[in-house]
């Protein structure tokens, strides 16, 4: 029999029963030796001891610095991260690839809370529900077709997905019943494939002009920082929503601000340039958008099913079998899954780089496998 794989386990920032069921909690235990597997940070010092023996690690965040690498041995086999994405800056990604170390990433486990969100945020914006909603409180509704001047319908509508990974794969499933017409830009993935899966291949401004509702999935890399412009911002009309998802830097976020308060279209915001929002931000002023403080991902379903992917994943490192649950990084998908951790937070007094994506889809080929 082969020896129990030894596994570091530090998942701070978040907890080990916010990711872990009682039953894969237990489940892990028995499968593997746990070094640490505390809610607190894990020294950096006792990390660089520990690792050193270590078959894989669970993280939150590589605080290790670049250099922790150093400390392992080719008995490492696998790095585990239960943030959301591969975008921690200062774990040396192509040094892991050239090692054949797998590095997985717990972004799937929010694909169907995300898109869930995503078409909520939708159907607020489009049917003018908010609006209605806070015009009631004040007693200045209005009623039936006075009510709905301007707002519009889903169903028969074209929407367009910027980014195609796994997210808009659960979203488009969601949106079947509506009966759609699918745009969708993301330059990686081949207009075959995504003709395949029932999505037209289009170009921003042809999504922009066309589409009735636009899902902004894609999440941060080196490139496409502003990708959604002014001038492309300045395309949409009144009868458009535009549903931010992933990260704000994809967008002119001062131009969206500015163009919405213009009523120049509707738009539905779960994410911000910082978080938590500056009390004065202008966008919480605007009328024609629907906000949301970073919802999307964090829900307890999807963070338990983080702890079960990293449990199934470790089970087949203990089998010699390929870890097929988190989505792994090759060198093939390294430069549209790698995102720049950009965003600040400041949540429950520390400072922190992004945490749940929603991924949203990373990079263009976010949660494709």
């Amino acid at each position: 029999m082969s020896a129990r794989l030894r596994v570091v386990v530090d998942p701070h920032f978040r907890a080990m029963d916010e990711i872990f069921t009682s039953a894969d909690r237990a489940t892990l235990h028995e499968l593997v030796d746990v070094v640490w597997g505390l809610d607190r940070p894990m020294p950096r010092a006792d990390f660089l001891r520990e690792v050193a023996d270590a078959d894989a690690v669970v993280f939150g965040r590589w605080r290790y610095g670049a250099e922790a690498l150093d400390a392992t041995t080719p008995r490492l086999r696998a790095l585990l991260e239960v943030a959301g994405g591969h975008e921690h800056a200062d774990l040396d990604y192509d040094r892991c690839l050239d090692r054949g170390i797998a590095v997985g990433s717990c972004a799937p486990a929010f694909g169907p809370t995300v898109s869930e969100m995503a078409l909520a945020l939708a159907l607020s914006s489009m049917r003018g529900v908010t609006q209605a909603d806070r015009l009631m409180r004040r007693g200045s509704e209005q009623w039936l077709h006075d009510g709905n001047e301007g707002n519009t319908s889903l169903h028969g509508a074209s929407v367009g997905f910027v980014g195609c990974g796994r997210i808009s794969v659960h979203l488009q499933q969601l949106l079947e019943p509506f009966r759609v017409k699918v745009l969708g830009y993301d330059p990686p993935i081949s207009d075959e494939v995504l003709l395949s899966r029932g999505i037209v291949p289009a170009s921003l401004e042809t999504i922009m002009a066309d589409a009735r509702v636009v899902f902004v999935l894609a999440a941060p890399t080196a490139s496409n920082h502003g990708l959604i412009s002014r001038r492309l911002l300045r395309i949409l009309t009144p009868d458009q929503t535009l549903v931010l998802l992933s990260r704000a830097r994809l967008v002119d976020f001062e131009a969206l601000v500015e163009l919405v308060a213009q009523r120049r279209f509707r738009a539905a915001i779960d994410v911000y340039p910082d978080e938590p929002l500056d009390p004065s931000h202008p966008v919480r002023a605007l009328d024609w958008a629907v906000l949301a403080p970073h919802l999307a991902g964090a829900m307890p379903a999807a963070l338990l099913e983080i702890g079960r992917m990293v449990v199934v994943d470790l089970q087949a490192l203990a089998q010699g079998r390929r870890p097929t649950a988190m989505q792994y990084l090759t060198p093939e998908n390294r430069a549209g899954l790698v995102q720049e951790s950009t965003v600040h937070r400041n949540l429950g007094g520390s400072t922190e780089t992004p945490a749940t994506p929603r991924s949203a889809d990373l990079g263009f080929t976010e949660l494709q496998k």
